[in-house]
Order: C-alpha cells, then sequence, then structure tokens
C-alpha cells in the first residue's frame, strides 16, 4: 500500500468535517463515513482521531441510552468548529 501525501490526508480530513457539518448535530459511525469517502474503515478511523487531537470532531462511544459501545465510535463536530463553519458558509 502506497503512502498519501499530506495534502491527500489534509484534503480527505476536510471532506470528513464538511460531511459532518453537513448532517450536524447529527453523528455518524466510522464505517458510514469510510463509506462515503470510499475509503478504508481503519484508515479514516486514523484520521477521526487526528481530527480529534486538534479538538475539530468529537467522539462519542455510548448509545442513546448511555450504554458505551462495545466497538464502534460515532463522530460529529465540535461545537466551537460547527460555529466557524456556520459563520464561514451563511
Amino acid at each position: 500500500m502506497s503512502k498519501l501525501s499530506k495534502e491527500k490526508r489534509e484534503r480527505i480530513m476536510s471532506n470528513i468535517l464538511s460531511l459532518l457539518y453537513n448532517i450536524f448535530p447529527q453523528s455518524l459511525f466510522t464505517a458510514k463515513i469510510s463509506e462515503e469517502e470510499a475509503r478504508d474503515e481503519e484508515f479514516t478511523k486514523g484520521l477521526l482521531i487526528e481530527l480529534e487531537k486538534r479538538g475539530l470532531v468529537k467522539a462519542i462511544r455510548k448509545n442513546p441510552h448511555g450504554s458505551p459501545y462495545s466497538r464502534r465510535i460515532r463522530w460529529t463536530l465540535s461545537p466551537r468548529v460547527y460555529k466557524i463553519y456556520k459563520d464561514k458558509f451563511t
């Protein structure tokens, strides 16, 4: 497998942020995001974790009833990033 350039990784992360902005305040599972971006789930999860470290996305590790997911994570934009996107694009 070849390595992607830093620019391409950044572009894919930008696409992920855009996808999450369009469905905010809903969240998506890693599998759905990877399907939308036509990328491997593990690769997408790595990008999402990187975005989480930057404070751009928020991982949701519990279902709506409060029980922790055993193997899945849902993702949404952090409220701060949503406000920035909203101000910029409206």
